[in-house]
């Protein structure tokens, strides 16, 4: 590397840098939290290293993060022994913004225009949080495996946009973050003020923060340990207060938020392990992407091996957030050898009962579980056909909404729809559809309106694929209303009673089956219909319209659902079609109910042009 080189920030990282010296944040103390909790991190990795590399653990030393102040410098030092960083991942890790919810995390923050000290953290940019307080951010750093003292570098920068990277030796691994205050944060330079924001941040972390105090009567510098220094899922949980819990969380997952429940379980016997899980209250912008990590912390022995190790939960979990501490693995596990490891399955049908036990313990409060489904809700529902063994657990903790309900809000669990069921109800009733306002206003649904019985509304593009899999729950089966149901007439008790002009309706049956021919499968008189003239269903084990519409936005073909065409004896629109002795005018009247019908049911029609020309053509001869 040359002496000095210059480089510029990537656009995202100036525009959050640009926030930042502009005081977006008001709570600026938060800075020593973010740079602590990195420090804490590197020295996790240090750890780590130590197991697979004899030569750095002949070097080992105390670990230690260090805090020194200058009031004649006006200056912060912030030092870890910690793994350090090479050119490459500093220009990685504090020339770029890596997370890909930052821009879309910046956009919000401009349209809303505020100032929140909470969003600190939450998108990767903790380190840039000391640009609130300081002019200037020197950073020194020399990797813990670069044995020559000379290869140290030096990221210097004012945050304006560019950023130079020198050459410098550098006598121990690690980092030393160097902070040139702002005349107006001299408060930061006092003792006391450090030593509060630890105790009030970070006094969970298990690595000793120490601070540089002046002895006068001897003239000498010492260091003195300000935090506990004992990793908190390792302390008797009845002696953890609630803040520390949530400051440990906000700790291990730059969260901004406080999380809404958390479950800490030392367990002991053939398996032995530590787990403290939390569930957010708010879900990650890239909670969807394929390419995000999730997972818990994984700690063996006490020993940091990994974050992000997916391999204890399902993905239908990804959400969870935590630390998992077990004694059974070996310290040198892969994250393949992981995969594949009896023990890991084991842990990973553990936790999981611990989790879902922990989310149904979650909905006796229904404040704080309304806020859970609508972070998490669709996430929850994969479960239904990732994890069979703990389908009926899974399905209990579903919320819907209903034609009872009567809002778009999802807060009818299957247990209450049960209860509420009809005396000789047999079956739950349920509606897909692109939207609730679609679903509650088709026409599948005017017999269960008129007779009280409730049926499910689900609009989320994932319940067409839930449902193939949700069949039962609890001995009920569920029931498609827009298939075929040979239980329903007896279920509404409605006994056929056609129009007196049966023999026309009869007529008009066979001229539709005659007229439409192969885009029908059969055409029948329905009892279930009110105020709509026609409906189509499909049978029973045949692929339904919105499975369908799912499969063609995805690009694949598909044949042709051949529909049953009911109609409504009692309409007066199907009466009138009856009467209709003219061949062209009845053929047209027939094409247009069974196109209005398949309006109703898909939403859109293969050529519109020529439904409306049927439709003018009726109108001109009206």
């Amino acid at each position: 590397m040359n002496k000095q080189e210059q480089h510029s920030f990537q656009s995202e990282t100036k525009q959050l840098l640009h926030l930042m010296i502009n005081s977006l944040y008001s709570n600026k103390e938060i800075f020593i939290r973010e740079l602590i909790s990195n420090a804490s991190d590197a020295i996790d990795k240090m750890k780590f290293k130590f197991l697979s590399n004899e030569n750095l653990k002949k070097q080992h030393r105390n670990m230690y993060i260090r805090i020194s102040l200058d009031k004649k410098k006006n200056t912060i030092v912030i030092s870890d022994n910690g793994i350090g960083m090479t050119k490459q991942e500093i220009i990685k890790n504090l020339g770029t913004i890596a997370n890909s919810g930052t821009k879309s995390f910046l956009q919000s923050l401009e349209k809303e225009n505020k100032k929140n000290s909470q969003l600190i953290g939450k998108f990767g940019v903790g380190f840039y949080s000391s640009f609130m307080v300081s002019e200037k951010v020197i950073v020194k750093t020399r990797h813990a495996e670069e044995s020559n003292e000379k290869n140290g570098i030096m990221w210097e920068s004012d945050g304006k946009g560019k950023y130079t990277l020198t050459s410098i030796k550098k006598k121990e691994y690690g980092t030393d973050i160097e902070l040139y205050l702002k005349k107006k944060e001299t408060i930061f330079l006092e003792n006391w003020k450090i030593c509060n924001i630890i105790k009030k941040y970070s006094d969970h972390i298990s690595i000793p923060i120490e601070i540089q105090e002046y002895d006068e009567k001897n003239k000498i510098f010492s260091w003195k340990q300000i935090n506990k220094a004992q990793a908190l899922w390792t302390v008797d949980k009845s002696t953890i207060t609630d803040d520390q819990y949530i400051n440990f969380y906000k700790h291990i997952t730059q969260d901004i938020n406080d999380p809404i429940i958390w479950s800490h379980n030392k367990i002991e016997g053939t398996q032995e392990y530590t787990i403290l899980i939390y569930i957010p209250s708010k879900s990650n912008l890239n909670i969807w992407n394929r390419d995000q990590k999730n997972g818990l912390k994984l700690y063996i022995k006490k020993i940091y091996i990994m974050d992000d190790a997916d391999q204890f939960l399902p993905n239908y979990l990804r959400f969870i957030k935590g630390i998992l501490d077990t004694n059974d693995l070996p310290l040198n596990i892969s994250r393949e050898i992981l995969q594949e490891n009896n023990i890991t399955n084991q842990l990973k049908k553990s936790i999981t009962k611990r989790t879902l036990k922990l989310i149904k313990q979650l909905t006796k409060n229904e404040k704080k579980y309304k806020i859970f489904w609508k972070e998490f809700g669709l996430i929850l529902k994969e479960g239904i056909a990732e994890d069979i063994q703990n389908q009926e657990q899974i399905a209990e903790l579903l919320r819907f909404t209903s034609i009872q309900s009567n809002c778009i809000e999802q807060n009818l669990s299957l247990n209450q729809y049960i209860t509420n069921m009809s005396q000789n109800q047999k079956k739950i009733y349920f509606l897909t559809s692109d939207s609730y306002a679609t679903a509650y206003t088709s026409p599948h649904l005017e017999i269960f309106k008129k007779k009280n019985i409730d049926v499910l509304l689900l609009s989320d593009r994932i319940d067409e694929w839930m449902m193939n899999y949700l069949t039962e729950f609890k001995g009920k089966k569920f029931q498609s209303i827009n298939k075929i149901d040979d239980d329903l007439n007896q279920i509404i008790n409605i006994k056929p009673q056609i129009n007196q002009k049966s023999k026309k309706m009869n007529e008009l049956l066979i001229k539709i089956q005659q007229v439409l021919k192969d885009k029908i499968k059969t055409v029948q008189f329905s009892y279930r219909l009110i105020d709509t003239p026609a409906i189509l269903l499909v049978e029973k084990d045949t692929m339904s319209t919105q499975m369908s519409k799912l499969f063609m936005a995805a690009g694949q073909n598909i044949p042709n659902i051949k529909y049953i065409l009911e109609i409504n004896p009692n309409h007066k629109l199907i009466q009138k079609i009856a009467d209709i002795k003219n061949d062209e005018t009845i053929n047209i009247w027939i094409n247009i109910l069974f196109e209005e019908a398949l309006l109703s049911e898909r939403g859109s029609l293969d050529n519109p042009n020529d439904f409306i020309k049927k439709i003018n053509t009726i109108l001109l001869n009206s």
